[in-house]
């Protein structure tokens, strides 16, 4: 006698989380971008582990396929935090080290440890290593001596000691490191990636934001204008924090609640040849003042500038700041 499964005579209720789903799916004409108010309760379910894993992955794809709005990424940003109970640190730059770099060492992390030398209080944050052939923040925290903190209050006393402090995203905001993990899985990355850059968890006077992709620059400038904070969005070099000398540079720009646009010049006339491999051995060379090399000091020199920019200081005197910071720092690493 053959078995058969029981016939189905109830409809089974929906899933609360699928009508986010079927808000971004439905097709073409039917299909939409979330609310604000939307985007929090979805990623407020995301947090709170109440959607299925079929659930997440469709979701994730969708957004990124349809491209983010503003009112998205600042209603999953609510999202997070009502839900981060972190302490109030107090912090001048957020900055979030997310892409890795390809091209160049990352110059970026000796223009955090110049600015923090000085003064500048400095939370950097980044979700580990997923892609091959890149250099992440994680993999030279050691080398550089810019510390690795666990906890929240690891990073208090990091910053109260020396202005700096790293917090892998994985010790803060756990659900969203999972769903950068998917990047393997789902064969791209997700819209997380994105959002990351936004989080400011401990609400620093300035974010600083890098966004590879064009067109993603004023999206990330919208919507932190719309959480009342106050940042710089630029295409940085590999999707970091840094100025690339070679070219020009548009700053995205929003200060209490209003936008704004500055243009900066590429700083070298000519294009510099890109380095055949990337040996980190040559960022503690060209801090401790052991070899000169136009790229990198051009590089940090000018991201130095961008943050100090983004702490209000204009453009001309963050430059020279910048270089006064640069030739005295202390060189001992």
């Amino acid at each position: 006698m053959t078995d058969f499964a029981p016939l189905i005579t109830e409809t089974p209720a929906e899933h609360p989380f699928a009508p986010f789903v079927r808000i971004l799916g439905k097709g073409k004409r039917g299909a939409r971008s979330l609310t604000r108010e939307e985007a929090r309760q979805a990623m407020g379910m995301l947090l709170d582990k109440k959607v299925e894993d079929t659930q997440l992955g469709a979701f994730l794809m969708l957004l990124r396929h349809k491209e983010e709005s503003a009112e998205e990424l600042a209603g999953f940003t609510e999202a997070l935090r009502e839900r981060l109970q972190a302490p109030p640190l107090a912090v001048d730059l957020d900055w979030p080290t997310y892409a890795g770099k390809k091209r160049h060492l990352p110059w970026y992390l000796l223009a955090a440890k110049c600015l923090a030398q000085n003064g500048v209080r400095i939370l950097m944050h980044g979700g580990g290593a997923h892609t091959a052939g890149r250099l992440y923040s994680e993999q030279l925290l050691d080398q550089l001596h810019i510390p690795l903190c666990r906890t929240w209050q690891q990073v208090g006393a990091a910053l109260d000691q020396g202005n700096l402090a790293f917090m892998p995203l994985g010790d803060w905001a756990p659900q969203l490191q999972r769903m950068i993990d998917l990047r393997n899985t789902l064969g791209l990355r997700s819209p997380i990636h994105s959002l990351a850059r936004i989080l400011n968890p401990l609400g620093a006077r300035c974010g600083l934001q890098s966004i590879f992709h064009p067109g993603y620059q004023g999206v990330h400038r919208d919507a932190s204008g719309l959480l009342g904070d106050n940042v710089i969005v630029i295409k940085g070099d590999g999707g970091e924090i840094e100025i690339n000398p070679d070219a020009d540079s548009h700053l995205y720009g929003t200060t209490g609640g209003e936008s704004w646009d500055e243009e900066w010049p590429q700083l070298s006339a000519q294009r510099h040849v890109k380095p055949a491999t990337l040996d980190p051995e040559h960022l503690k060379a060209v801090w401790r003042g052991d070899v000169e090399d136009s790229y990198p000091q051009l590089a940090l020199i000018a991201t130095m500038a961008l943050a100090l920019r983004g702490l209000g200081t204009p453009r001309d005197e963050a430059f020279a700041k910048a270089q006064q910071y640069w030739e005295a720092r202390d060189r001992s690493i």
